[in-house]
């Protein structure tokens, strides 16, 4: 456990700077990959860069059930960090499994594109949650810099998203999709060796000693307090916006990933802009905004308004939701012009990521405050696994549009979101109750680490 004087990275401590590499080369990876999956899926089979054939409704099918499972075995993984090997370690073996699950899938082989998935689900499975854990296991309770360190934990996620979409889309496009493939194993790679070499770093964190773990199971025998059961519920009705987000932010992915390809007009200044790049718009904004969100947030926590996490997280759904009215009007315009513009795609994704800043790293947070400390790897394991099933939604809902039609799908996703961010709002501080005042020390610890920053 850090000290709150220990401020060596952005004024934050130095195992955060090892945290924000491998996941900043961890998300390079998977988001590249993603980028690419499912317009490789429905390329055709023949022509200079090939795909599977597959028709639009079954590419996204598998795209929402491989998203959903990706998330899903946090929970196994978050289980196993707990009990067995710690989250230290989990994270080590995560990175193994990914580097071969990447490295697999750049073969041409069908058996080495469903192994790679495969591998690939397991090994986000054991990183995802633990590193996350091990954020937060960087700051002491009620360390006003633990939402701060998430938001920067989330721009490395970004920057590896941006850079990875902008180059694996790029290779995977024009080269060959399985040299996209092998370029996201190379990520992985480098993500691995810096975790690896930044093990001084990170003494106090995420370890499983025998000690430990006899206490550990001594405690988890006793039945959990009721401040504890109270904060649990808090935290699952949280989940429940958890997934009605990612369920339509996922469409990036899937749904408006297809629609850029198909319906957009990418041409700029005579040349046309490659569809995986629009992924990159969702990480640059996070990239340029990131901080400016946190530090709004922060000043109205120390000006005494409301920035509770869930009043947060409420404000990001109604955004992001927000932002689908802009991929309604691409989708009017495409019905009266046969093209829509690129700006409804730049508008949604900036809505998006907005709403995203507000809810993302601050439920990430919000986990490490809430959940019983003997389930803290196994609780965040469930978080990631409410986002796997907001990703099968998200499949689910871009298989619908097949039928349905894009304008219908994007209308009715901002209209639901927008309408259930104003209905839990009106239960909010009931909702917070329940928390025991986890978060109402936050400001007296700003204050106290505003003057050791003054010291130093």
């Amino acid at each position: 456990m850090s000290t709150s004087s220990d401020k060596r990275f952005f004024g934050h401590p130095i195992g955060l700077a090892i945290l924000f590499g491998t996941e900043m080369w961890e998300r390079f990876s998977y988001y590249g990959m993603r980028a690419i999956l499912v317009l490789y899926l429905v390329s055709q089979t023949t022509g200079d860069n090939p795909g599977l054939g597959w028709d639009n409704a079954s590419a996204l099918s598998l795209y929402g059930w491989y998203t959903m499972l990706v998330y899903v075995m946090s929970i196994p993984g978050g289980w196993l960090a707990d009990k067995v090997f710690g989250a230290k370690k989990s994270v080590f073996i995560g990175g193994v499994l990914l580097v071969a699950g990447h490295a697999i899938l750049s073969f041409q082989q069908m058996w080495a594109f469903y192994s790679g998935l495969a591998l690939i689900v397991l090994g986000v499975g054991m990183l995802k949650p633990n590193i996350s854990t091990l954020v937060g296991g960087l700051y002491k309770a009620g360390d006003i810099r633990r939402d701060k360190g998430f938001t920067i934990f989330y721009i490395g996620i970004n920057v590896g998203a941006f850079l990875s979409s902008l180059v694996v889309g790029f290779v995977g496009e024009h080269y060959g999709w399985h040299h996209g493939f092998g370029l996201a194993a190379i990520g992985m790679t480098l993500g691995l060796i810096m975790y690896i070499a930044g093990q001084k770093y990170l003494p106090d964190v995420g370890l499983i000693n025998t000690k430990e773990h006899t206490k550990n199971t001594e405690l988890a025998k006793k039945p959990l307090t009721k401040v504890e059961k109270d904060r649990l519920i808090v935290l699952f009705i949280s989940f429940f916006l958890v997934i009605i987000f990612w369920g339509a932010f996922e469409q990036a992915g899937g749904l408006m990933n297809i629609y850029t390809m198909t319906k957009t007009d990418r041409m700029l200044l005579g040349w046309e802009i490659p569809t995986s790049w629009f992924q990159s718009l969702n990480a640059f904004f996070i990239i340029v905004l990131g901080t400016t969100v946190a530090a709004f947030w922060a000043k109205r926590k120390l000006h005494g308004k409301v920035a509770t996490s869930l009043f947060k997280m409420i404000i990001g759904l109604i955004i992001m939701g927000a932002g689908f009215f802009f991929m309604a009007g691409a989708s009017v315009q495409f019905e009266h012009l046969g093209k829509s513009a690129m700006y409804w795609l730049v508008f949604a994704y900036l809505f998006h990521t907005v709403g995203e800043l507000c809810l993302s790293p601050v439920a990430l947070s919000y986990v490490t405050k809430l959940a019983p400390a003997k389930y803290a790897s196994f609780i965040m394991g469930v978080y990631f696994a409410m986002t796997g099933l907001g990703n099968r939604l998200a499949g689910s809902l871009g298989e619908m549009a097949q039928n349905m039609g894009e304008l219908t799908i994007f209308t009715g996703i901002a209209i639901f979101c927008v309408v259930l961010g104003v209905l839990v709002m009106l239960f909010r501080k009931k909702l917070e109750t329940l928390t025991h005042g986890i978060e109402d020390n936050e400001h007296e610890i700003t204050e106290e680490l505003e003057l050791e920053t003054e010291v130093i």
